[in-house]
């Protein structure tokens, strides 16, 4: 991959049902570039990696553990190694970006 991206042009992957992600990543970290449809679900999993998610549009409901939130542009999430999660897109199509470390290799696209 080169160092310069346009996101719309990176290789993606269907991740769920109506949730398509593109990736980028270096050797220690990596971002991901999530698309969900209307409803689109992620269903509840854990995973080693650490993970940030920021909503760039639309609205995601998010669920941390026993912690629930609606979630809207310029809101972001943290979750720790191991967490329980899931999210669901509300009212709309949603994009978001999750930053990872490290790297999930299952992700990596180039």
């Amino acid at each position: 991959m080169s160092n310069f991206a346009i996101i719309s042009n990176l290789r993606s992957r269907e991740i769920a049902p109506g949730v398509v992600m593109r990736s980028a990543h270096l050797e220690k970290v990596m971002v991901t570039f999530v698309d969900l449809g209307e409803g689109a679900v992620v269903p509840e999993h854990s995973h080693p990696h650490e993970q940030i998610t920021v909503v760039i549009s639309g609205k995601l409901r998010f669920r941390l553990g026993e912690e629930e939130a609606l979630m809207g542009p310029g809101e972001a999430v943290t979750i720790p190694s191991g967490a329980r999660h899931a999210a669901v897109a509300e009212g709309g199509p949603c994009v978001a970006y999750d930053c990872w470390s490290p790297v999930r290799e299952d992700y990596v696209l180039d």
